[in-house]
């Protein structure tokens, strides 16, 4: 019966401060090519002007390149990896590139 307590505790407005708390974060408005790369990060960015001239700066182009066209382009494997995982994700909508863009680690 735990649990339920829990639950009451989670879902009750007034059992004190919220359980969670989600902040939006602030994305691009206008995501092109460069916007995209610099919200990856992790060192994707180094490749923007590569690939922006190979896709015309078209986002819908870079969303549907394959791995072999990257690897053609000269992009290492961990790049491609996070270039095309981030793309998956942009496409089905679970991410968005946030209007800072993240540090190379």
């Amino acid at each position: 019966m735990a649990f339920a307590h829990v639950r009451r505790l989670l879902l009750h407005p007034a059992a004190g401060a919220p359980a969670r708390s989600f902040y939006a974060q602030p994305y691009q408005a206008k995501v092109g090519v460069v916007e995209f790369l610099n919200g990856v990060g992790k060192g994707v960015e180094t490749h923007a002007a590569k690939l922006e001239e190979a896709v015309g700066g078209d986002l819908q182009r870079l969303l549907e390149t394959r791995t072999l066209r990257l690897k053609k382009l000269g992009v290492p494997v961990k790049h491609r990896k996070l270039i095309l995982s981030f793309a998956h994700k942009y496409r089905l909508g679970l991410w968005k590139p946030p209007a800072e863009a993240r540090k190379a680690q």
